[in-house]
């Protein structure tokens, strides 16, 4: 199996807990507005250069940017910057495992000083990939949400067995298989993880059935970005919805003429 090497970014606010009480405390609808707008925006502008970004916890977002090298993540903190009363600074790694890589970008900023220091402001640190690397990208989803939850249960129901399905899968993926999960909304989770095979997507798959009660299918793709990575496997996921299967995976045309 071709080995992966994912490059992550760790997306920090500048100073932001200290930004959203001075000179006093900012209403909490605002705030909420500001970190979605801002999300929102991130999320087009490393889509451009084929990125994805995830939420996380707004104020630290995590984006996979194989393919973007520094002068593009230059240009990335330039438009949050002309955009938004805040700035963002950048921890660039790579690492054969996306846990790897996210562990090294969260030290490059660390090591350039506080999250809420006022001094340090639009770091731009670490060391992109030289050469194209492949990224696997994972796109779960719930078997029959609609028909088992969604019309069934009322809505704060489906929301609690969605999420205890998501935790289980997000903890399991982390600790067994050294992967980043994201809830992307509905029923949705996407995985960034290193070279897994069919058969560790399915025990996953057994585990959280287990210990969630939720069952789950995936669609696994392999490219030279997460944006190509991704659509090969929400292709992956259509196969698994056609045949009744629970885990396909592709190759993206990218990573195939490679």
């Amino acid at each position: 199996m071709t080995v992966t090497e994912t490059q992550v970014t760790l997306i920090q606010i500048d100073n932001y807990g200290p930004w959203t009480v001075s000179p006093s405390p900012r209403r909490e609808p605002d705030l909420q507005t500001l970190q979605s707008r801002l999300y929102a925006d991130l999320s087009q502008l490393v889509a451009h250069y084929d990125g994805y970004v995830f939420s996380t916890r707004f104020d630290n977002m995590i984006a996979v940017t194989n393919g973007i090298d520094l002068a593009g993540h230059r240009r990335i903190q330039t438009a949050v910057r002309n955009r938004y009363p805040v700035t963002v600074s950048l921890g660039v790694a790579t690492g054969t495992s996306p846990r790897e890589a996210v562990g090294e970008a969260t030290a490059t900023l660390q090591a350039a000083g506080s999250a809420q220091d006022s001094d340090r402001t639009e770091i731009l640190r670490g060391e992109p990939l030289c050469e194209d690397g492949s990224v696997q990208i994972a796109h779960f989803d719930v078997n029959d949400a609609t028909g088992r939850y969604t019309d069934e249960l009322n809505a704060f129901d489906v929301f609690r067995h969605i999420d205890r399905g998501y935790s289980a899968l997000l903890e399991y993926m982390y600790d067994a298989h050294d992967s980043l999960s994201f809830f992307i909304g509905g029923d949705n989770v996407i995985s960034v993880t290193p070279s897994l095979d069919r058969a560790a997507f399915a025990e996953t798959i057994d585990h959280v059935a287990e210990t969630a009660g939720i069952e789950l299918k995936v669609g696994v793709g392999r490219d030279l970005t997460a944006g190509d990575a991704g659509m090969a496997a929400k292709e992956a996921l259509e196969r698994c919805r056609n045949r009744g299967t629970r885990v396909e995976i592709g190759t993206g045309e990218s990573a195939g003429r490679a």
